[in-house]
């Protein structure tokens, strides 16, 4: 387990170790890939909840906001492309424990939003750590949401592009495509449904450990994951769009080829009957006229129904 603790103190913030917990001062504990043994050594000295500290261990939480005694508990999560593949994400879940005056962040894989977070703290204490730890916690809830908005302009596009191919040429390979975007988008509102609910708590008023002035900034991320959710819900739309776009070429498609072995049939049918009849055994009819007629006859058919074909615009 890597603890890196930032701790503010007489005006300057210093970044280190373990030995840092004992300086007075405003902290932010970060832990990352947490063990059990290096967790219950934070629960005793800041006196965390042992059913938080086992939510920690355990990589499958719902995001939401427990009040314990002496700390609030928040579990905040988002995802980061894995690849070039956008349905290719790693979901990254981050807890947080909120005392009065120090911040534990405890996540099991590196995210580039603390490192921003860090710098910003290293350059401007005044402006952010000075203002308490509840700001940090908006600042890394922040950054893990703002995280999400390039994950869905990638989306977007590329459903664009999907639909373009799809009224092109309709192939196999798009709709698995459709399926796979839409397991991704079940997954973005299966996570972020809940954190919506989770940052309201944030800013509203009266809750433990989080000022009054900085409850307005919580109310800013709030906007951003409602903005977040409008789009995923017009994702929805745009993916069922390209289902049904989908289904209409293949239809289109499946019709044209019923339509072209319809008229084949329906030019060949009279030929056949035609052949068929004078190829009888007719020992009354004799003579030339009698093949001139049954070639005049083979030729009129196909010709005479391509014209009515045409004029009904069938073909």
């Amino acid at each position: 387990m890597k603890v890196q603790v930032r701790v503010h103190h007489e005006g300057r913030t210093l970044s280190g170790g373990e030995e840092l917990l004992d300086q007075p001062g405003t902290k932010w504990i970060d832990v990352l890939a947490p063990t059990e043994e290096g967790l219950m050594k934070l629960a005793e000295r800041y006196g965390l909840h042992k059913l938080a500290v086992e939510d920690c261990l355990h990589l499958d939480q719902r995001p939401k906001l427990e009040e314990y005694p002496h700390h609030q508990f928040i579990v905040l999560q988002g995802f980061t492309p894995a690849g070039k593949d956008i349905c290719d994400l790693t979901l990254h879940e981050h807890h947080f424990f909120l005392g009065p005056d120090w911040l534990i962040s405890v996540h099991e894989f590196p995210f580039d939003a603390h490192d921003e977070v860090r710098r910003r703290v290293e350059t401007d204490p005044r402006g952010t750590i000075e203002r308490g730890v509840d700001f940090i916690l908006y600042l890394l809830a922040d950054t893990l949401i703002d995280r999400q908005f390039p994950i869905m302009d990638t989306f977007n596009d590329e459903l664009e592009d999907l639909e373009v191919a799809i009224f092109e040429h309709a192939e196999k390979e798009h709709l698995q495509r459709i399926f796979e975007l839409k397991r991704m988008l079940v997954s973005f509102r299966r996570v972020l449904s809940p954190q919506r609910d989770v940052v309201g708590l944030l800013a509203r008023r009266g809750i433990l450990h989080i000022q009054e002035k900085t409850t307005l900034y919580f109310r800013d991320v709030y906007d951003h994951l409602v903005r977040l959710y409008e789009q995923i819900d017009g994702g929805r739309d745009l993916l069922g769009n390209a289902m049904d776009g989908y289904l209409s070429m293949v239809a289109n498609k499946t019709n044209d080829i019923t339509k072209q072995l319809t008229i084949f049939a329906t030019i060949f049918l009279p030929l056949s009957f035609i052949v068929g009849f004078f190829g009888q055994n007719f020992e009354e009819i004799q003579g030339k006229e009698f093949y001139y007629a049954m070639w005049g006859t083979i030729l009129l058919f196909p010709v005479a129904l391509i014209i009515w074909f045409k004029r009904n615009r069938w073909i």
